[in-house]
């Protein structure tokens, strides 16, 4: 990392009150919950002795100095250099280690960090956690990672274990249980101490931690765990519980109490000396995607003039304060630009990127966009063009749909797609009824086919997909992987033949690189589809579930509707990835461009 502050200026300098002074005369931009932290901080240092309270510069020097001399960064660029931190960094750790009661303990014993993604975060918590296993001069210190669930708590123990590795200084000294990439312990055997992660899972009980450094809050389903923690710091002088986090979607969530808290307490609405808070937020009048450009693919001249002359607005900084360092400029142009006109993505945008607390059940897909999707072609116009498919199977009575998905052809750059639905004719009136949906004028029309019975007959389905294929050159065939067994027997079983069927993950990691491709070729006019009404049913109902780490799939818990045809578009859309146009078979056929 860089910093304004080089590392000599530490021993006269006082960066913690620097930056304060800093972002009180506006000449460091900040939102308006940092600033209320700043004042705190200023306000403090005129008035606090009156309660107790010390400020020992020294005591915040030793911590940023720890950092610079002691600690090294890993991940790409950064990989091995040593870790000085961010201005922001330098007021975060020096507030919780300067600020000192007149007993000389500790005045900060819980902290609530909430950035944008990729600010650092992480190794500037990981680093508070090796401080407090190593150089805080407790002995026997417990050094804890905590989570709801031990792959969460492991997140940011890893990253502990990294910096231990980068460091010459911590590599000779630091023990560690368990092999290489899989270590579960780091012990300090000059002070007894040990930091490790832990979950309210594990089973394990009576912790009594010196620190607790507690990853993505927003994600806690409860208050479990930092009820656990603050609970076995009562024997401990100095106990620390960080905590850092994004900003999340529910405002139920402990996380937003602690947000809510942390607003409060810096802007001097509740009194609370042990507790510190950075909260960066975007002030109520900023709107961050006002970047004064509206997406136009035919227009690829536009945009390259709008890059040429653009300012990175204020407000950027405000949710992003490492920007320009750990996380750049141009990146966050790309996710604005990406996101213009599809709200699912401008909610995580809004919320990772921009500190925006955002519902939960945001639609996926504009309306407006979707429309401009539709081409003016028929699956007539299709006929013999090669193209991958996906079959997305509901429930014996739910909707079943098969999506299929049209390389380009030659020198064309659009992707058109087809869309097939599958109910069950009985009882297809009360479904119509209880989804508020038109299924049986669907089914009069030949968008909606209907099988025998009150359950979707998956021969009936698989017998019209080889009907298909008599249409269509079907490269492959994706199917949810717990259901594929059962329909490859069936074809036996019936002699059906089908395309190659391949298995397709519906977790985050398969799924994402589908959501972000499909959102890529809709947004840039790629996508098309022939206007099937239930496949816009689908597309209107469309809902976004996102894990930590910002990658997306497609939630049927969270639609207000049924979304098959949208999923199994993703799944289609992702096994097409890679594919480049080539010169069909079928061209001299006179293939209809679209």
């Amino acid at each position: 990392m860089d910093n304004n502050l080089s590392p000599e200026d530490s021993s006269s300098d006082d960066p913690v009150t620097g930056y304060a002074q800093g972002v009180a005369s506006g000449e460091i931009i900040a939102g308006p919950h940092v600033r209320a932290s700043c004042a705190r901080h200023l306000k403090d240092l005129e008035e606090g002795g009156s309660r107790g309270l010390v400020w020992d510069v020294d005591a915040a020097l030793h911590t940023i100095q720890y950092y610079r001399e002691v600690l090294c960064l890993n991940g790409g660029e950064f990989e091995g250099k040593p870790f000085y931190p961010e201005p922001w960094q330098l007021f975060v750790i020096g507030s919780l280690f300067g600020w000192k009661n007149r007993d000389g303990t500790r005045r900060f014993q819980l902290a609530y960090v909430e950035t944008g993604k990729g600010s650092g975060k992480s190794p500037l918590a990981a680093g508070v956690g090796l401080y407090g296993m190593t150089a805080d001069g407790e002995s026997r210190a417990e050094v804890y990672a905590a989570a709801t669930k031990k792959d969460q708590a492991m997140i940011l123990f890893r990253d502990a274990v990294a910096m231990v590795d980068m460091s010459p200084e911590l590599d000779s000294r630091i023990a560690r249980s368990g092999s290489r990439g899989k270590e579960w312990n780091l012990a300090y055997h000059e002070s007894d101490s040990f930091f490790r992660p832990i979950s309210a899972d594990d089973g394990q009980s009576g912790p009594r931690p010196h620190m607790a450094l507690l990853d993505e809050i927003h994600e806690h389903r409860d208050g479990r765990v930092v009820e656990m923690i603050r609970a076995g710091t009562k024997g401990r002088r100095n106990p620390l519980i960080f905590m850092i986090t994004n900003s999340g979607t529910n405002k139920q969530s402990v996380c937003w109490e602690y947000h809510q808290y942390g607003a409060e307490v810096a802007a001097g609405v509740r009194h609370d000396d042990t507790f510190f808070s950075y909260i960066c937020a975007v002030d109520e009048d900023d709107d961050p995607f006002d970047i004064g450009y509206v997406h136009n693919p035919d227009d690829p001249e536009a945009l390259a003039e709008f890059l040429r002359n653009f300012a990175v607005p204020d407000c950027w900084y405000k949710a992003n304060p490492s920007l320009g360092i750990t996380i750049q400029p141009k990146y966050l142009l790309d996710q604005v630009i990406q996101a213009k006109g599809m709200p699912g993505k401008e909610s995580i945008v809004k919320r990772l990127n921009f500190c925006m607390w955002v519902e939960g059940h945001n639609p996926a897909i504009s309306y407006h966009i979707w429309q401009q999707a539709q081409g003016d072609y028929t699956a007539e116009d299709l006929r013999g063009r090669r193209c991958i498919g996906a079959l997305d199977l509901g429930s014996t009575i739910d909707l079943t749909s098969l999506q299929l998905i049209f390389p380009p052809v030659g020198d064309e750059r659009e992707w058109p797609t087809l869309s097939y639905f599958w109910l069950p004719n009985d009882g297809l009136a009360e479904k119509a009824d209880k989804d508020r949906q038109p299924y049986n004028v669907w089914r009069d029309q030949g968008w909606l086919e209907t099988t025998p019975g009150r359950a979707v007959s998956r021969l009936f389905v698989l017998h019209r997909i080889a009907q298909l294929q008599d249409s269509f050159d079907i490269e492959c065939l994706a199917f949810d992987r717990w259901r594929i067994e059962d329909l490859k027997q069936l074809a036996d079983d019936e002699g059906v033949k089908l395309p190659p069927m391949e298995p397709y993950g519906q977790g985050f990691k398969d799924m994402a690189p589908g959501v972000d491709e499909f959102e890529k070729r809709l947004l840039n006019g790629e996508l098309k589809h022939n206007g099937n009404p239930v496949m816009t049913m689908c597309a209107a109902n469309a809902v976004w579930a996102t894990d930590p780490a910002g990658n997306r799939k497609p939630a049927k818990d969270k639609a207000v509707g049924r979304i098959d045809g949208i999923v199994a578009l993703v799944m289609a859309v992702g096994k097409s990835i890679g594919e480049k146009p080539k010169k069909s078979v079928y061209e001299t056929r006179g293939i209809r461009r679209l």
